[in-house]
């Protein structure tokens, strides 16, 4: 789709791609790499969006001006290789991209907006569809009713500060008019490791699920540790009888591949989701932003007992590399699982 034909000289050239909801994260990387090959400027957005500026495609692809065509090769590239359908904007800001991606109906599309079309094609969406825009930020200006982008754009600037709060009133505004300087910046999707586990029969939380997850920390731990790697964040996802899962991410106080940090966020996570009567299925630790350990700084304490457990640490995954992995660890790790 295409709102107008954009004249020479003034093509829009920021694309937002969409893909599906929950897509794994290794798909998610493959589009990545598809839409890495479109245009060498790529900026990921996890877990499942991701950013392209398009001025040097068009040339290297030899499309002219015609940015739809790449749109829909991205998309073809993507069904055939990663089995994933997009959802792409491209417009002349990241914001008109998009909120135009959003716009798209599922399964995918390509919708293009011309930047001399930008204003009057926001005009008719409602506030809630410009992208930015949360709930509550769109529930006061229906109050004030102000339901429209145009309406929005019409609106003083000092209105709507008093209404949002300065500085988001000042980019509801610009948002509502197609204004957004932002550029799109390169970046990659940060590295990340994972493990899992499932078990035979349903479990409740209790001291096999402690024991499967004790031995994960464990397994992670040791994977990053013999990559000269530190996690920044902790990720634990549960998987339920039936369809349901739960995930949720806890930030590092520092970087650490070391057990006993790992462990107290990991079981800080299982004591978040409160199990009562969840009949799992499957446990999965996922390590984040992954950083060089060599850049992480060291600090010195006086806990005695916490350096003897690091210099003990040490001295295991010594011998785990000579007689493999799971020859010694913590004995609360040994539990057999349900």
């Amino acid at each position: 789709m295409t709102i107008d034909q954009a004249p020479a000289g003034r093509v829009p050239t920021v694309m937002h791609v969409r893909c599906p909801d929950r897509l794994p994260e290794e798909l998610y990387r493959l589009v990545l790499e598809q839409l890495a090959e479109l245009s060498p400027v790529v900026q990921a957005l996890p877990p499942t969006a991701a950013l392209a500026e398009l001025k040097g495609a068009l040339r290297y692809h030899g499309v002219g001006a015609d940015v739809d065509r790449l749109g829909q090769m991205l998309r073809v590239r993507t069904l055939t290789r990663c089995g994933a359908d997009l959802r792409i904007g491209i417009g002349p800001t990241i914001s008109v991209a998009a909120t135009a991606s959003a716009q798209v109906p599922e399964p995918g599309g390509v919708l293009v907006v011309a930047p001399d079309r930008a204003a009057e094609w926001l005009a008719g969406l409602p506030v809630e569809a410009l992208h930015g825009i949360g709930p509550r930020q769109a529930g006061v200006l229906h109050d004030y009713g102000i339901h429209t982008a145009g309406l929005l754009a019409a609106v003083p600037a000092q209105t709507v500060q008093r209404l949002l709060g300065g500085r988001a009133g000042r980019l509801a505004r610009d948002r509502a008019r197609g204004a957004d300087p932002r550029p799109v910046v390169p970046r990659s999707l940060p590295a990340s490791a994972s493990v899992s586990c499932s078990f035979a029969r349903h479990a409740l939380d209790g001291p096999d699920v402690r024991s499967a997850l004790l031995r994960l920390v464990v397994q992670l731990g040791r994977m990053l540790r013999r990559r000269g790697q530190s996690p920044q964040a902790l990720t634990l996802t549960l998987s339920f009888a039936g369809t349901g899962r739960w995930s949720k991410t806890h930030r590092l106080p520092e970087p650490s591949a070391h057990e006993d940090d790992l462990r107290a966020a990991a079981y800080r996570l299982m004591d978040a989701a409160a199990l009562q009567r969840g009949r799992l299925t499957a446990l999965s630790l996922r390590a984040e932003e992954l950083c060089n350990a060599g850049t992480v700084a060291r600090q010195i304490t006086l806990d005695h007992a916490r350096e003897a457990r690091l210099v003990a640490e040490a001295a295991v995954d010594r011998v785990c590399d000579k007689f493999g992995a799971g020859v010694i660890g913590p004995a609360a790790a040994y539990r057999a699982a349900s």
